[in-house]
């Protein structure tokens, strides 16, 4: 398995996204969804990862939006046929390895109660539970959490 950073605009990468859409279309109404749209994934400041198995197709992918206080995960997903196998985990791990290259030291996302494997992964990882953030509002649809990550940006 390789994950790196990619440009989300790719066919076979929109394709992940849409299967995370339609999966959290399911689960939750329009009203508590937060996804980023494929142009907001192509942002400056959005590092995105992608998970490819040894045939080169894509397993799953991932987001960190940079802020000036804090970098927010978004887009997690691993395709249901290739969980258990690490994906996810290694996706995170990327993600927070280029964050904290950039000198970022807390990360925090919003996910829903009902994706118990995404809350597993979380907790795994070491992120912890929070309350709201941003510009979120306390819903019983919506779980908060963080990490702290330990910068090692080099200085110029």
């Amino acid at each position: 398995m390789n994950v790196a950073l990619e440009s989300p605009d790719q066919p076979e990468v929109v394709a992940l996204i849409a299967e995370l859409d339609a999966y959290q279309d399911t689960l939750y109404p329009p009203e508590s969804r937060h996804a980023l749209d494929l142009a907001s994934l192509k942002q400056p400041n959005v590092l995105f990862a992608v998970a490819r198995d040894g045939a080169r197709v894509a397993l799953g992918c991932g987001a960190i939006v940079l802020g000036s206080e804090f970098g927010e995960l978004k887009r997690m997903y691993v395709s249901p046929r290739c969980r258990g196998q690490g994906a996810g985990k290694r996706l995170i791990a990327l993600l927070e390895s280029e964050a904290a290259e950039r000198g970022c030291t807390l990360l925090k996302l919003e996910t829903g109660p009902y994706q118990p494997e995404a809350l597993g992964l979380y907790e795994r990882c070491g992120y912890a539970r929070r309350g709201p953030f941003g510009t979120y509002t306390d819903d019983p649809l919506s779980v908060f959490m963080q990490k702290r990550l330990v910068p090692t940006a080099v200085a110029p």
